[in-house]
């Protein structure tokens, strides 16, 4: 694969995001290379907002397909025509020359991935949140990490399992750990703080950890999601 081909689909998943897709999408614009990105996908589950219109505006191709996280970034990587496909969340920032970044590993055999992660906030407990995501473990993975794959791989893998409303990125980043070596790149996206800030930190922290105790536990998907309902969606 030549380093300048134009070989990876990015994919966001998006449900009325206004306030954060125009940042994302010039965020991507400013901080890739040229022509290592073959296009952006976002696939909306069905907002009621101008998400849409603003993502057309920035130039992404605009997917429509059932709510819900996992079945969005399924549709997206089955209409990508890149051979690399990058799932992001809309409210992560990718680095400077991420595609770069991705292309380089890729061409090095590295079939998946992910960047650190920091946050958009100077708490000291974020920090450290932030700092273990340097660590090659699959309890350190997360979306907010955003997620770059061979696409013959991530079909091998089945893709994300939709019965998965929520934990669906921690759940395939697993199974992609048991196929291949699982590769953390140097470079940091930048994750919004905002829902830490909107639950409180240590509260919401507290939840998510619980979460990827029930899932080791056994939790099926159901109870996950009855869990994030009670405490952390409300």
């Amino acid at each position: 694969m030549s380093a300048f081909e134009p070989n990876i689909s990015i994919i966001i998943p998006v449900l009325n995001e206004a306030d954060y897709i125009a940042k994302v999408l010039l965020c991507i614009k400013q901080n890739a290379c040229a022509n290592h990105i073959k296009e952006i996908l976002v696939v909306d589950g069905g907002s009621t907002d101008a998400t849409p219109s603003i993502a057309k505006a920035h130039g992404a191709k605009l997917l429509y397909g059932k709510k819900g996280r996992a079945a969005q970034m399924n549709l997206g990587a089955k209409e990508a025509s890149g051979a690399i496909l990058y799932f992001l969340h809309v409210d992560s920032l990718p680095p400077k020359d991420f595609d770069r970044s991705i292309a380089n590993a890729v061409k090095e055999g590295k079939m998946a991935g992910c960047f650190q992660m920091r946050f958009n906030s100077n708490s000291r407990f974020l920090k450290f949140f932030a700092w273990c995501t340097q660590i090659n473990h699959q309890i350190c993975r997360g979306g907010d990490q955003s997620l770059f794959v061979d696409k013959n791989l991530f079909f091998d893998c089945k893709g994300f399992n939709e019965q998965y409303t929520i934990y669906e990125d921690n759940e395939f980043i697993q199974r992609l750990y048991k196929r291949v070596p699982f590769t953390i790149l140097p470079s940091t996206v930048t994750t919004s703080a905002r829902r830490y800030e909107e639950k409180g930190m240590i509260s919401l922290q507290w939840h998510f950890g619980v979460i990827h105790l029930k899932y080791y536990l056994g939790a099926r998907p159901n109870e996950l999601y009855a869990y994030y309902q009670k405490y952390i969606a409300v």
